[in-house]
């Protein structure tokens, strides 16, 4: 709320002129030297800074996992007592394992934000007396913004000119239709929902245009206060949610364990200390720590990727739902055909055409000065006549309530209001209609005769408008009240061309497992004959007047099989993702226009252009650069590559990491020493955690990509206790050789199995990254790279100086030829239980 130092407070309170005062600036706007000075004063026009003390508190963040803390605790009470060797090694590799960790979600972070500044929000201000596109984060107090339909507010503004403006704050006043507003002067205790020359940061332009003069930005907004206030968060999309789901499944284990293992050995005599550094190392170990990391670097890599397709991923989480998307909504316009509205004919109501009918078109379309649309320039571009045959008066701007735009104009003659629309909503403002020999009858006669044409040319494909005038009385001032008794002069009939190999592409997101289908104003009749030109022989329509009369449950059954949804209202298209959602799709949606925003934020994806309205693309999930079917299903292949890689990290980490840490605390329970020690247990996590990094860039199989993709816990727990077991059984047989054939001691023991334990880890990612026996996948060019490297490094390791640090000695050669055994009956038993386990998974699917 505001204080009494705010020299702004209660700024509705101010004049026009008081205001411009009280700012220092003019009509004219800031120039660009002074926008820069009180941009370095208040600070960029954002409601969450991120400023550069995130680095620190991100690598911060990498220890802030309890098991984390205690180590380090732990190590240093090691420490205390004399062993100080061993606490700086474990010091060591945790910072080594927490910076890795920061420096790919870092590295993440920046490769978002770049992405982020393509698709960035703009805003028309008065720099130096000139209209100029800036982005919305650099707006300043003192700014003059020109605001027109679909524009967000870009900041807590006052109104100096208007004209038939609307705004939607629900927001703020929790008001369902948007509100009018006017410039003036009202009482300091004006309520804010009542403050009708105010704008608000965050609202955004329904209809009309005005003129506004920028008072507060920032935190300083109502918007600012209100989002500091309730710190609110974007709903978990379902991978976010099966992430910290598998987390707690993996810390109650983890707890289990470590009271378990510590109480035991404590049982055993062994020492307290040790134990607890043992329990604590092996609560770690178990722990995926890269796991932030990896999500972060496999989600930002994806956005990557997904860049260089024309895709834009605002929100990283989305990628997922992207990937797992089985119904796309969608606009016809721009999507399956080319968005270049071209005009067909203006004809009178005989159905010939009429060159005057084209001319007040085109009077309409040119002069019009609110929201610039491709009908519009369609009928500007198809106009060949005199351009100078009048001038503007005023304007009545198009909305979605009346359908229609009305312009005044003048010439030698007088004046006359000019209105196009839709065909319904012309007619239901016309009482007379010029016949095409220029008389001027009743409507009643004619009003069969001009629905059959509408018919005729809707079936054919056409998009039908209506035509209508009326003559003013020069001293009186237009409004949409005047919207009435108008003389009806005929059709504007347009067509957009259906893309090059829309079928194809079509026939691809099928493919894919996404079914599209189209949410669209046109009539029934228009959206049918589209649908027969792309191939879809029998289409299921419903009209938005249908819906009115039925039930959510009956909507629920029915949108499922639905092809197009037709005659919609702005404010059904919420509803039908909402209902495709509850009967249990993951549902995407297109769209890129004023009202689209609600339906954007329902869906499980809100995908908008890069060419939309403000409030479209700001409501977005992803955002393309290029509008096209063809652009998406490249995006969404991308995103189940994202999603099949993340989950590679899952299975390793659920397979070799869990079942050598099951083996490590049974081996504790029998063996007179400890079967690693702590600093052995970090780097055996550190080291198989290594390649890891690199499974971004990992090749994806086909079968990934065919079908939608989904997070399923039952799937990874199950995974993990078949392939964790299986680890394990290999691990007691290693513990075997080393003891009743090797006759192992203590250092040759932990020596041999960290050396097993990391190569079977490694190489078992190469099993259980892929669906397919492993040697039809082959791993990424990094990955393998990685996956050598770390090899090597553990085979050297035991014979460098470092082993003293480590606590390993050189081993025996007969060993190796034990492990090389062992790790190869390991990988193919794996490969065999991988078949078993996809089997008897896609059969109880199938169930």
């Amino acid at each position: 709320m505001e204080t009494e130092s705010d020299p702004y407070k209660s700024f509705w309170h101010l004049s026009k002129e008081e205001a411009l005062a009280k700012l220092s600036c003019s009509q004219n706007g800031l120039d660009d030297k002074e926008a820069a000075k009180r941009l370095k004063q208040y600070g960029p026009n954002v409601i969450q800074d991120s400023s550069k003390s995130s680095a620190i508190l991100l690598f911060l963040s990498q220890f802030k996992s309890p098991v984390t803390i205690m180590l380090i605790v732990a190590a240093l009470l090691s420490a205390g007592l004399g062993d100080v060797a061993d606490t700086v090694i474990i010091l060591i590799i945790v910072l080594i394992s927490s910076f890795l960790g920061f420096w790919q979600e870092k590295g993440a972070a920046d490769a978002v934000r770049e992405l982020l500044k393509m698709v960035q929000v703009h805003c028309d201000v008065l720099r130096n007396g000139k209209i100029k596109a800036t982005v919305i984060e650099a707006v300043v107090p003192g700014d003059i913004v020109v605001l027109s339909a679909g524009d967000i507010i870009p900041g807590d503004s006052l109104i100096l000119e208007s004209q038939e403006l609307f705004i939607d704050e629900a927001a703020f006043t929790g008001e369902t239709y948007p509100v009018e507003k006017t410039p003036g002067v009202l009482p300091v205790d004006t309520p804010l929902a009542k403050r009708s020359n105010t704008l608000f940061m965050g609202a955004h332009v329904t209809s009309g245009k005005a003129k506004v003069l920028v008072i507060k930005t920032g935190k300083n907004t109502e918007f600012g206060q209100i989002s500091e206030g309730l710190q609110s968060k974007a709903p978990e999309t379902d991978f976010e949610k099966g992430i910290r789901k598998f987390g707690y499944m993996l810390m109650e284990i983890t707890l289990l364990l470590v009271i378990i293992i510590f109480a035991i050995n404590v049982l055993l005599h062994k020492p307290v200390l040790d134990s607890f550094l043992f329990s604590l190392a092996l609560a770690v170990g178990l722990t995926p720590q890269l796991l932030p990391a990896i999500i972060s670097v496999n989600l930002a890599t994806g956005a990557r990727r997904m860049a260089t397709q024309q895709v834009i991923v605002k929100r990283l989480s989305s990628i997922e739902n992207f990937g797992s998307m089985n119904i796309l909504c969608s606009d016809k316009t721009g999507t399956i055909t080319e968005g270049k509205v071209n005009l067909k004919d203006t004809l009178s109501i005989d159905g010939k055409h009429s060159d005057k009918v084209l001319e007040y078109a085109w009077v309409n379309a040119s002069m019009q000065q609110g929201f610039h649309n491709p009908i519009d320039e369609a009928i500007c571009s198809g106009y060949k006549g005199p351009t100078k045959t009048f001038t503007v008066q005023s304007e009545i701007p198009y909305d979605f309530i009346r359908k229609r735009l009305t312009v005044v104009v003048k010439n030698e003659t007088g004046k006359l209001a000019i209105t196009k629309g839709a065909l319904t909503a012309i007619l239901s403002v016309c009482s007379k209609v010029e016949n095409a020999d220029g008389k001027i009858t009743g409507i009643e006669k004619s009003k069969t005769a001009i629905m059959k044409q509408y018919e005729e040319f809707s079936e054919a494909g056409f998009r039908t408008l209506g035509v209508a005038c009326k003559s003013v009385n020069a001293s009186s001032s237009f409004t949409k009240d005047d919207e009435k008794d108008m003389v009806f002069l005929g059709f504007i009939t347009l067509f957009d061309p259906l893309k090059a190999n829309v079928a194809e592409t079509i026939g691809q997101l099928n493919d894919l497992g996404v079914k599209l289908k189209f949410i669209t104003g046109d009539n029934a009749l228009v959206a049918k004959s589209l649908a027969l030109q792309i191939g879809i022989k029998d289409p299921q329509i419903i009209t938005g007047a249908d819906m009115q009369k039925m039930s959510n449950a009956a909507l629920m059954h029915k949108a499922p099989i639905t092809d197009i949804f037709a005659e919609v209202e702005p404010n059904q298209k919420e509803r039908i993702i909402l209902m495709l959602k509850k009967a249990g799709n993951v549902v995407g949606f297109m769209g890129d226009g004023i009202n689209d925003a609600p339906a954007l934020h329902t869906a499980d994806v809100g995908i908008s252009v890069d060419t939309a309205v403000d409030v479209a693309k700001q409501a977005a999930d992803i955002v393309l650069l290029s509008k096209g079917l063809d652009v998406l299903a490249n995006g969404i292949i991308e995103g189940r590559k994202t999603f099949t890689n993340t989950m590679k990290y899952i299975f390793m980490a659920t397979s070799a990491n869990f079942g050598n840490m099951f083996s490590m605390a049974g081996a504790s329970l029998f063996l007179p020493f400890l079967p690693l020690l702590p600093k052995q247990i970090l780097l055996t996590n550190l080291l198989t955690d290594f390649p890891e990094m690199a499974i971004a860039t990992d090749r994806v199989d086909e079968i990934n990509i065919k079908s939608p993709q989904h997070w399923d816990l039952r799937f990874i727990r199950r995974f993990m206790i078949t392939f964790g077991l299986l680890s394990s059984v290999f691990d007691y047989l290693t513990f075997g050789v080393l003891l009743f054939i090797l006759h192992a001691n203590e250092k040759v023991f932990q020596t041999g199995w960290f050396i097993e334990s990391v190569i079977s880890a490694t190489l078992i990612v190469l099993v259980v990254r892929t669906r397919m026996p492993f040697f039809k996948s082959l791993p990424g060019k990094y990955l393998s790279i990685a996956t050598v490297f770390i090899l090597l490094l553990v085979l050297v390791l035991p014979l460098t100086p470092m082993a003293v640090w480590f606590g390993f000695t050189r081993l025996p050669i007969s060993y190796y030829g034990w492990m090389l055994l062992i790790i190869a009956c390991y990988i193919i038993s794996a490969e065999l239980a991988k078949r078993w386990f996809y089997r008897k998974m896609i059969k109880a699917t199938r169930k």
